[in-house]
Formats: structure tokens, sequence, C-alpha cells
């Protein structure tokens, strides 16, 4: 029976160990130190011990306490809440129980001589601490196996454990265990012990020093933040360096962690123009005068231009309505049909147009000096021969046959200059016209009549060139 009990010992231990390399949790090692106390009575014995936890917690009268560190326990994790413990105890025995006086009834402790305790245990315990949802509370319940000794006998035992682990800090916390041993040798009665001691956990590895242990640390040598797995943001936007496109300058999650200054939706280091909003089309620079072409650029930034023209309006120095990318001759006004340069003469259609204008100047009787109807007259002939600057006019007067020749022919002469005068004095350069009278040289109607008369005294206009 005693190998037998041994055998299971050793059985237990190396099931627990084979297990020892699962996954781990962080700090997967702990030791636990403390004192612990046996009772024999409350296991459903006969006298001197008792029924299943009658007086379990009577300390006074039967546990027994050694009174200095008397346990020492290493832990190891094993995955999905599973822990194998090694737990070694030593105690003085001097209460296994009460006897009852015959003739009084009372009923006393029943004492030994001091038996010396000693225990190797090997325990696998399951942690409800996940259960509850507690990161403090660590309630857990196991089972084992071991070997204990009294003086010179010893006995295999079977154990099942009840225990509640309060952990102060990450590392360290408060254990109190109640086993019970169920002894496999006559010798060795079962028993309660209990302990009480210090859990220090140990053995995670936190290479970068984050608070991140290494196994759920994303970035495990570099540190980092908790709610990045461990992992950097170096800038504190709020992205992690490995998601941040812009690591070192704290930007917006809609452009990957990259910062738009200037608010204007083109992040900075896409935007020309990062210190001053402005438009997507434009990388991110302004147009103040909507034309397309930035305002950087813009040689006219105020005033709307193609961006063939830098962003300013096509000219028109002559002012003839053709732009000067268009006028072939811009410092000088002409016409669309000959692509902006003036005409160089008119047409026989604009001659005759011009000349109906000149039959129908109005002069005092006998004078050189204009009615007054006729100004619009000779505006709408100035317009005319502004319109061909290259041509050369000659203004000819003619008269009636009325009043002696010399007299009709100096008439004439007088009227003809009066004509170039005006236009000369509206903008038609002199050099451009020769003024010339023919008296009643020429008529063109019967001057015996007063229409042929009135149809003779007239002014023409002849093309030089």
């Amino acid at each position: 029976m005693k190998n037998l009990s041994r055998l299971f010992f050793v059985a237990v231990l190396i099931a627990s160990f084979s297990t020892s390399n699962a996954q781990d949790k962080n700090n997967p090692w702990s030791i636990t130190v403390g004192a612990n106390a046996v009772d024999f009575y409350p296991v459903g014995e006969d006298t001197p011990q008792g029924d299943y936890f009658d007086e379990y917690f009577n300390a006074e009268d039967h546990w027994n306490v050694f009174p200095s560190l008397s346990t020492i326990a290493v832990s190891r994790y094993l995955s999905d809440g599973f822990t194998f413990t090694a737990t070694g105890s030593l105690n003085k025995i001097d209460k296994v129980g009460s006897n009852v006086d015959a003739f009084s009834g009372a009923e006393s402790t029943n004492r030994v001589d001091d038996l010396s305790y000693y225990a190797l245990d090997g325990r696998v315990s399951y942690s409800l601490m996940e259960v509850i949802n507690s990161k403090v509370i660590d309630p857990y319940v196991g089972i084992g196996g071991g070997y204990t000794w009294l003086d010179d006998s010893g006995a295999g035992t079977l154990n099942g454990s009840l225990g509640l682990k309060f952990w102060l800090t990450e590392q360290i916390g408060i254990d109190v265990q109640s086993t019970y041993k169920h002894a496999f040798e006559d010798n060795m009665k079962k028993h309660f012990q209990h302990s009480v001691g210090v859990s220090f956990k140990f053995g995670g590895t936190d290479t970068d020093g984050d608070g991140i242990y290494d196994k759920d640390d994303a970035c495990p040598e570099e540190a980092g933040l908790e709610i990045f797995n461990g992992c950097p943001d170096s800038d504190n936007d709020g992205i992690q360096d490995s998601k941040d496109d812009c690591p070192n300058t704290a930007g917006l999650a809609e452009f990957n962690g990259c910062p738009d200054a200037d608010g204007d939706g083109v992040m900075d280091k896409d935007d020309k123009c990062p210190n001053v909003a402005g438009l997507k089309t434009l990388a991110g620079c302004p147009d103040a005068d909507g034309d397309g072409v930035a305002d950087g650029s813009d040689n006219c930034p105020n005033e709307a231009g193609p961006a063939a023209n830098n962003g300013c309006p096509w000219p028109d120095t002559d002012g003839d309505g053709i732009l000067d990318k268009d006028d072939k001759c811009p410092s000088e006004a002409g016409t669309a049909a000959n692509n902006g340069c003036p005409e160089v003469k008119p047409t026989e259609e604009v001659m005759n147009t011009l000349n109906e204008y000149a039959r129908t100047i109005l002069f005092q009787s006998g004078k050189a000096s204009f009615q007054k109807s006729t100004d619009q007259v000779l505006q709408a002939m100035t317009a005319i021969l502004k319109e061909y600057p290259r041509a050369d006019f000659s203004i000819e007067g003619h008269t009636d046959s009325q009043g002696s020749s010399s007299s009709n022919q100096a008439l004439s002469e007088r009227r003809a200059n009066a004509v170039r005068d005006y236009l000369i004095s509206n903008g038609i350069a002199a050099d451009r016209l020769t003024a010339a009278g023919f008296g009643e040289s020429t008529p063109i109607a019967n001057n015996r009549t007063a229409a042929g008369r009135k149809e003779n005294r007239r002014v023409e206009v002849k093309l030089k060139n």
C-alpha cells in the first residue's frame, strides 16, 4: 500500500509537469510564502475525530499552527486558467481531536506528543477569476496529491483544495487556502491543512519597458501604448505609427495621421500652399479671382484671365474689339475681317455711302460755313474715314453756274477746305486729306432748273490710292 501511494504521488507530479510547457500568460511563475495549520478533527471519522466540517473553524481547540513561516509554494501557469503548484510545508502536531470524559461527559482536546509534520504536494488548480470578471479577486479550486510524514511514518494523499487570492498589485497578492487530504495508509489520518501566505508573480518579459508584456505586445522591442497593443504613437495623434503616414507630425485620421494646417481638405505633404486655405484642384492653393489659375502663379490674382496669359485678361491695345493675341496689328485699330488690321482702302460700297453723306452737307448760302444740321453728317463721314487709316482721300467742292465763274471757283475751294478742316479737327490725319475746288466746271445736272442747280452744289470724296 505504501508503494502504491508513492507511485500515485509521482504520477500526479509527472502528469502536472508534462503540461507545463503550454502557452503562458504574463508572469507565469509565482512563489508563495506563509504559514499553515493542520486540523485532524472535522474529517468524518470516529472519536477523537469528528464529522465532516464539524467545528471546522474551531482554530483554538483543533488547529495545529506552526508559529513561523512554514509553507512555500512554487506555481507555474499552464493555460486557459490552469496552474500547477508544488508545495512544501512543515508543522508540529499536538492536537488530533477531542476526548469525552465517560463520567462527566466533558469534552477536552486530545493531545499527543509533538509530532513532526512534513508534506510535499502537487496540485493543478483552476482559476475562476475570469468567470467572475474580476482583476483583483481570484478564487480557485484544485486537485492533486502528495506525500505527508508524521515523524517517521508517511503516506500518500489525494488532495482537494479551495482557495482565494486577493491581488494587491499585478505581482503581489494574499493567498488563503484550505486543502482536504485523504490518506491512503492507516497510519495517516485524514485531515485538513489550511494556509495563508503572500504570493509574488514573476517571469513576464517586457523588453521595451512599456508595461505591456512581450507576449501581448505587437511591438515588443519598441515602447508603445496599451490601446495599440504596445505599439507606439510618436506624435500622439491617436494613430499608431505603423498606420500613420506622418508618424512624427500630429495629424488627422481621415488623412492617415497626416496634418492639414490650413483646413482646406488637402494634407500638408500634398499641399503646395500648406498655410493658406485653397482648392483641391489647385493642390491646396487659393484662386481669388476664380479663373482656375492659382494666385501664386497668377500675374493678375484679382482679375480673371486665362492660364495661357498667366491669369491675366488678354489686352486689346488698339481698342478695335480684337484681342491682341488674335490681332495682327495690335497697335492699330482694324477690322475682324482683316485680322485686326485696318483695311487698306474702302470698298466701292463704302465710297458710295461716304459720298451719299457728302452730298447732304449743307452750307450757308454763298458761304463756306456749315448749317447746324450738317454736323451729324460730318461725324458719320469722320467715323468711316477712321476705319481706313491707311487710305488717302480728296475732298472736292462744286457749285452751280449762277454768279461769276471766278467767284464760284473760290467758293468751291473754300467749301472743300472747310470739310477737310472739320475732318482733321476730329482726328483724321492731315496728310491723308487734300482739298480742291472745281467751281461750276463739272456739273452733274442741268443748271437751268432749280433742281439741277441744287444737285450741282455738292461735295464729293474721292479715293486717292
